[in-house]
This record gives C-alpha cells, sequence and structure tokens, in this order.
C-alpha cells in the first residue's frame, strides 16, 4: 500500500479516535478538574490558539515548498529555505514572548469574572502553553517536511500513538488528583516528546539539512505569497471557533465558559464526520479543473458528493435532535446539572444546523481551492465572523453563552448564502440543480424518519440502556428507510459496492 493510502486510511484512524476518545474523557477530566478549572483550561487554551496565528501558515507553505524543490531534485534550494524559515520562526518565536509577557501582566484585568485562586490558575497554564506555543511552532515544520517528502505515514503513526499514550497518561494523572495544570504539563512534555522524535527521524533518517547559503528578501516575499491566504483561513477559524471563548472570557464565569466549550467541542465533531469525506475530493476536483470540465460536471460532482455528505449528516442531526438532550444530560449532566446540559445541546444543535450547508457543499470549497479562488470566500468569511463576533459579544451579555453562538452562527448563515450566488454567477454551478437533487427522495424520508424518531422518545426510561435503546432503534430505521426511500440508483450501487468485500470476509 501507497505512503498515500496509508496516510488516509491513518487519518480516519485519527479522526475516529479524536471523536471517540473526545466522548470519553470530555466528562472524566470535567469530573475529576471541576467546571470553573474546566473553563479556565479551554479558554485560555483558546488564546493561546488565537496567538499561534503567529505562525502566518509557514507549516502548510513547508509542505509546498519542499515538496517542490525535492521534485526538482534542488537539495541547495531545499535546505537554503529551510534555513531560512527557522530563522522566521525565530523571530515570529521572539514576538509571541513578547506578547506572551504583555498579556500576562493584564490576566487578572482581563479575566474580571474569576477570583483569586483561579487567575492564578489562568497564569500558570498561560506561562505553560505559551512555552508550548514557542516551541511548537518552529517544531511544526519537522511534520510539514514528512509531508513534503510525501512521508506520511510516520508522522501520522506516531501523532495515534501520542493521542492514545496522551489519554492514558490523562486519565492516571487524574486519578492520582491532578487538576488543569496537571494536564497542561503532561501537554508539555509529550510534545517536547514528539519534537525529539520529529528530529531524529528528519535528520537521521530522510537526511534533511537546514543551510542558509544566501538571504534575500525575495525568499521572503515567496514564501509569504504563499501562505498569505493560509493565514487567513488560520484568522477565519479562530473566529468561527476561538473568538466566543476570549469574549465570553472577558464577560462570564468559568462555569458559562465551560458550557460553551463542551457545545463547540460537539459541534467541532459534527463537522469531521462531513470533512472526512470532502477533504480526499481535492484532487479530484484539481484534476477536473486541469482537464477543463465543464460546469454541469462540476455540478454533477458537486450533486453526488453531496448527497453522501447529507445523508451521513441528517443521521447525526436527526438523532442529536431527537436524543441529543438526553446524550449530554448522562455525558456530563453530573458536573453541569440539567440546565447547563440543555443549553450544552442547543449550542451544539445550533452549531450543527448552520454548519450543515457548508458541510455539504464541501467540494465547491474543493473547487475553489483548485481553482486558486480562494480569496473571495477568505474575506467575505473574515468579514462576517467578524460582525458574528461582536453581534454574539452584544448578546452574550444578557444570554451568555447562548447568546454567543446565535451570533456567531448568524454570520455563518449569511455567509453561505452569498457563497451560493458565488458558485452559481461565477463559478458557473447551478446551485438551484443542486438543491433539486439535493433533497430529491431525501428530504420527506428524513421528515418521516424524524416523526417516527419522535414516538421513540416515548420509550420509558432515561439511562444509558434507555438512550442506546432509542439510539439503535432510530439507527434502523434510518437505515432501511433511507437506502429503500432515499437513496437513488446510483447511491444504491455505491452502498453495496462498499459493502460486498466486508460481506466476503465475514463470510470466509
Amino acid at each position: 500500500m501507497s505512503q498515500l493510502k496509508k496516510g488516509a486510511a491513518l487519518n480516519y484512524i485519527t479522526i475516529f479516535l479524536t471523536n471517540a476518545v473526545g466522548l470519553f474523557i470530555t466528562p472524566f477530566i470535567l469530573n475529576h478538574i471541576g467546571k470553573s478549572e474546566y473553563g479556565i483550561y479551554t479558554t485560555i487554551g483558546a488564546l493561546i490558539g488565537t496567538i499561534s496565528l503567529l505562525d502566518l501558515g509557514l507549516n502548510n507553505t513547508v509542505v509546498r515548498f519542499v515538496a517542490k524543490y525535492k521534485a526538482e531534485k534542488d537539495r541547495k534550494g531545499e535546505e537554503n529555505f529551510l534555513a531560512t524559515t527557522m530563522i522566521i520562526y525565530s523571530i515570529i518565536s521572539v514576538l509571541v514572548i513578547i506578547i506572551g509577557v504583555a498579556f500576562y501582566g493584564h490576566i487578572d484585568n482581563y479575566f474580571t469574572k474569576m477570583n483569586t485562586e483561579e487567575i492564578e490558575i489562568a497564569k500558570t497554564i498561560f506561562i505553560l502553553l505559551i512555552f508550548n506555543l514557542v516551541i511548537n511552532l518552529p517544531g511544526g515544520t519537522l511534520r510539514g517536511i514528512c509531508f513534503g517528502y510525501e512521508k506520511f505515514v510516520f508522522p501520522k503513526t506516531v501523532n495515534i500513538i501520542r493521542y492514545i499514550l496522551r489519554t492514558i497518561t490523562i486519565v492516571a494523572v487524574l486519578s492520582l488528583g491532578g487538576k488543569a495544570i496537571a494536564l497542561v504539563i503532561v501537554d508539555t512534555v509529550f510534545n517536547i516528546l514528539i519534537i525529539i522524535v520529529g528530529i531524529y527521524y528528519v535528520f537521521f533518517k530522510l537526511k534533511v539539512k537546514f543551510k542558509l547559503h544566501e538571504f534575500k528578501l525575495k525568499y521572503v516575499k515567496q514564501i509569504f505569497s504563499y501562505s498569505v491566504w493560509i493565514f487567513v483561513f488560520g484568522l477565519v477559524s479562530m473566529l468561527q471557533w476561538k473568538a466566543g471563548h476570549w469574549i465570553l472570557g472577558r464577560i462570564a464565569t468559568p462555569e458559562i465558559l465551560t458550557i460553551y466549550g463542551i457545545g463547540i467541542t460537539l459541534g467541532t465533531y459534527y463537522g469531521s464526520f462531513s470533512t472526512a469525506i470532502s477533504s480526499v475530493f481535492l484532487p479530484r476536483a484539481t484534476k477536473m479543473t486541469v482537464a477543463n470540465a465543464t460546469s454541469k460536471e462540476l455540478t454533477n460532482m458537486m450533486i453526488k458528493i453531496g448527497r453522501i455528505s447529507f445523508v451521513i449528516l441528517m443521521y447525526i442531526f436527526g438523532a442529536f435532535l431527537l436524543f441529543g438532550n438526553q446524550f449530554v444530560y448522562l455525558w456530563v449532566g453530573k458536573e453541569l446539572g440539567e440546565d447547563g446540559s440543555f443549553e450544552v445541546w442547543l449550542i451544539a444543535l445550533l452549531i450543527m444546523i448552520a454548519y450543515t450547508l457548508p458541510l455539504v457543499q464541501g467540494f465547491g470549497n474543493s473547487i475553489l481551492e483548485a481553482r486558486n479562488k480562494l480569496s473571495f470566500k477568505a474575506i467575505l468569511y473574515l468579514s462576517f465572523l467578524v460582525i458574528g463576533a461582536i453581534l454574539g459579544a452584544y448578546l452574550a451579555k444578557d444570554l451568555g453563552a447562548l447568546g454567543m453562538i446565535c451570533g456567531t452562527v448568524s454570520g455563518w448563515f449569511i455567509v453561505q448564502n452569498v457563497m451560493n450566488f458565488y458558485y452559481h454567477k461565477i463559478i458557473g454551478l447551478n446551485i438551484l440543480r443542486f438543491f433539486k437533487e439535493l433533497s430529491h427522495k431525501t428530504i420527506i424520508t428524513i421528515l418521516v424518519i424524524v416523526c417516527l424518531g419522535y414516538f421513540i422518545n416515548y420509550l420509558p426510561g432515561n439511562g444509558w440502556i434507555n438512550f442506546i435503546i432509542k439510539a439503535v432503534s432510530y439507527s434502523i430505521i434510518y437505515a432501511v428507510l433511507i437506502y429503500n426511500f432515499g437513496f437513488i440508483k446510483y447511491e444504491k450501487e455505491l452502498f453495496k459496492n462498499s459493502i460486498q468485500p466486508i460481506l466476503k470476509k465475514i463470510k470466509l
């Protein structure tokens, strides 16, 4: 099996582990460190994530340029590029330290709803995470070099091993009485170990060298001309997922930060299922674009991928709509209470509603990337997410975490409607046909399933066994009805072709 196929397989394993382990570890951490420290832990992490934007998209740039120099067999150019990159990273690391020191002195003024003990915890976590950021920014270059050399298996395998060992360590440390600071120390140790392993692999196995043959500003301009839009999308991602944390950190208690953080976590899990499908179609979009595929052909492909994503997302959304409140209460209700669990469910549900259309139209983004037309989307997202964050900050004064997410997702709604006009008028996709074909046979079937699922909720009981019975019943009904009445001929054949190899192995 090629490095590419193995890398893709490991990518899916990582997604599964992240979601499965995340669902287990979140209530465990919350139970052991409490609502207050969990809120501090997630909010400081979001603040550091904001500072990490100083990476300026350089890690992705390393992949592109290392692959380019390797293809051209330009060893000298590669060495010079990597040395130049490390100089840039050295400057960035100094900036991170300066910003960190400046903000550290104002932590007690910023987090106005924290008591003295909580402020001290926040300061300690902040120092440790700044240190992590300083070493991780240049350390990420090692991973970029591996990808540039098309060595996907090693870094992805190391990442999976790290994730498993980190989870085991966290369970052990918290069981022995560790708190939020202990979590950050565990992450710090693992980050250092990963960098050491990466250094060994890159320098001793791949024989990569960093050597500055000449330093010219044109090299720096070349690097940043590619990374600028990656940075903008990093800024968009920050506003989408982290802005609420640092806005609420200013005006809300740690308990409210915890509710918001867990709601956001569930929302991101929802997106990962569809992203796992759409992300593998970027090469297809690039190939079709290079081959000058017609607008009709691109629309056809977008419909095919969109319908598959839609069926998967509607299964998750329907289940969460019907049984999500019960799940959240069973999952973290002991720590958050009934009201807190309900608010987490509502926040996650709003994210799912707003996030569904962008996920279903994921192939459209692949087309933009293949045609190098991401700038319009980046600027549009950046503009309306800023507006959404401002609106969220206003609503959060009275509505807390719920107000923050309402403001945020309003920006998503506006952007996606504008993007549909852009896809239709500029890119040439037939968006009206996309929606017509997307809803063909599926919408009515899904509505019938949700109605039947509503009656499943009347099954007596409210514990985990009751929830599992409901979830299994819903899953069986969804699978049977969507296959027989929601799938079109192509999708039934795709399903049969996918499941036949598994059935053959079972028979053997």
